[in-house]
């Protein structure tokens, strides 16, 4: 049964090859990438399939039965490479899906939230059987505003007092590794997010902690938090963008207390000193 990973030189990607072969042969494995001499260090087979040619898939998905289909960064032209895939997929008899959504797309008011809805509509409505991860936040979202941080003395932000029940990046990559390989998971849907939650000034504590150097949070608003990105060299429309999902999770739209992610990965869920530590590594 050959299980086939898109996206499989992200970041994410690899992480979930990496647990995949654990327990699975690497002659069941398949690397799916725009350039997949990248997947050259992996392992595993490697076939070229870029979301946005329809005519790399299909024949790249030829003998899979298990699809991961990591969502696309491209926001804004998510649907439609994402429908290409599904309709690759389905022509070239894949019998199963699993897609990595967003926690709570189906009420969720972050501009993420539609394409990924969309995407769910389109496995669904294809035929084959699926598997829906809502991936919650990533610490890693996080983590990357540390070096900022410790140079200004302020962690900028629009979120309050928002809780993230953001999870490390690595336990995502297991619930799919899970997912992928284990039984009764079709035609499920599961909303992943870490066992603890934490704010932005529990964030900014935890790395002075670390540290030894002093970091506060400092809420403003969220226009003045979408200009301080820009000014930091992310390009408006991003800036705009991330601003808007830090403001809107001051209303907890990122919080989530089932515990779905360590009850599929059979362990607690990284706790966020590990992930900051590994971060200031």
């Amino acid at each position: 049964m050959t299980i086939a990973i898109t996206g499989a030189t992200g970041q994410l990607g690899r992480l979930v090859v990496r647990e995949l072969l654990r327990t699975v042969p690497a002659g069941d494995l398949l690397a799916l990438a725009r350039s997949p001499e990248k997947a050259g260090d992996m392992g595993i087979a490697a076939r070229q399939a870029d979301y946005g040619q329809p005519g790399t898939l299909q024949a790249a998905l030829a003998g899979v039965h298990t699809l991961l289909l990591i969502s696309s960064n491209e926001i804004g032209q998510r649907v439609t490479q994402h429908r290409n895939v599904v309709e690759a997929a389905r022509h070239a008899g894949v019998k199963r899906i699993v897609y990595t959504s967003l926690l709570h797309a189906d009420t969720s008011p972050l501009s993420l939230a539609p394409e990924h809805l969309e995407t769910e509509h389109a496995i669904k409505a294809s035929g084959m059987a699926y598997t829906l991860l809502r991936n919650g936040w990533y610490v890693e979202n996080h983590t990357g505003a540390i070096p900022g941080a410790l140079s200004t003395g302020l962690l900028l932000g629009s979120a309050g007092d928002g809780r993230f029940s953001a999870a490390a990046r690595a336990d995502y990559a297991a619930a799919a590794a899970a997912v992928l390989t284990g039984d009764g998971h079709e035609n499920r849907t599961y909303e992943l997010a870490a066992d603890t939650s934490y704010t932005h000034a529990q964030f900014a504590a935890e790395v002075s902690r670390q540290t030894g150097k002093p970091v506060a949070y400092k809420d403003v608003p969220q226009a003045e938090y979408a200009q301080a990105l820009a000014d930091a060299g992310v390009p408006a429309p991003i800036a705009q963008a991330i601003a808007s999902w830090d403001a809107a999770a001051s209303r907890d739209v990122l919080f989530d207390d089932g515990r779905e992610l360590s009850r599929l990965i059979g362990r607690p869920t990284t706790p966020l000193d590990a992930v900051i530590a590994q971060a200031l590594a």
